[in-house]
């Protein structure tokens, strides 16, 4: 598929990046964008030689959030049956959905402003590193806007409720620090560092054995909202699938030979 707002391409083994393509509008999301990106994850997903999905921004932004100038969501909005919530369900939700139940890793590459939407994108990645000018918050009530791309969802998630709607009712944006000590991001780098410091961390994350980081990625999401005990009940679905893998075994003589695995993801 040829994308027109977003690029897509393996960038190293193993390790392909999604770039929100859109510069001269901060790469705000519209209709167009949120559906190439379902597309290029629907990729990711479905191809077992690639192990991390890279995420980020074109030029100097992350996603500045929805693009409320799009004349191509107005004319769905207009048109469509319920409207506005048309535009989302096929637009930004649908990206929300597919982040959400990827399986397989991801890596938010902060390089600037993500605010809004943005934000709730960088929060849907497992990773979040970001460049020392990121900026992270919520300015959606600046317009008489709402967190609805899964921001009422995930904020309070990441924040606790009381800060997480300060910063909505307020339109707080925070420095990369800041977001750091409030948890928004769980690393800090120089900003002409941060591709370095992302791809190290997506290689190292691609040298693990990709069976186990699935796995262990679904049971953590799983126990988010299980109980204690159906999270161990998964567990030991999740070891009859694990543990007889050729990667265990790979693990298993690595280690006792002294040397570097080699998994295959089998």
């Amino acid at each position: 598929m040829t994308y027109e707002s977003i690029r897509y391409e393996v960038v190293a083994d193993h390790i392909a990046r999604l770039t929100l393509d859109r510069p001269r509008r901060k790469n705000a999301y519209d209709v167009k964008l949120a559906q190439e990106c379902v597309d290029a994850i629907g990729r990711y997903a479905s191809d077992d030689d690639l192990r991390v999905l890279v995420i980020t921004g074109a030029e100097d932004a992350f996603c500045s959030g929805g693009d409320i100038r799009s004349e191509e969501d107005e004319h769905i909005a207009a048109t469509r049956t319920l409207s506005h919530a048309t535009v989302m369900r096929e637009g930004f939700h649908a990206l929300t959905m597919a982040l959400h139940r990827l399986e397989k890793p991801t890596i938010a590459m902060v390089n600037g402003p993500a605010v809004a939407g943005g934000l709730t994108l960088a929060l849907l990645c497992d990773l979040r590193i970001a460049s020392d000018r990121a900026r992270l918050g919520d300015t959606s009530g600046t317009a008489g806007l709402l967190p609805d791309e899964g921001g009422a969802w995930l904020f309070p998630r990441f924040l606790g409720l009381e800060q997480a709607l300060r910063m909505t009712y307020f339109g707080e944006v925070y420095d990369a620090d800041e977001a750091l000590r409030l948890g928004l991001v769980g690393e800090v780098v120089p900003h002409d560092e941060l591709e370095r410091v992302t791809m190290e961390r997506a290689e190292a994350l691609a040298r693990r054995a990709p069976l186990a980081i699935r796995m262990a990625k679904k049971m953590m999401v799983r126990g988010l909202t299980n109980t204690l005990e159906e999270s161990l009940g998964d567990a030991q679905m999740a070891v009859m699938i694990v543990n007889d893998s050729k990667d265990v075994a790979e693990g298993v003589s690595a280690f006792i030979e002294k040397r570097p695995p080699r998994f295959e993801g089998r």
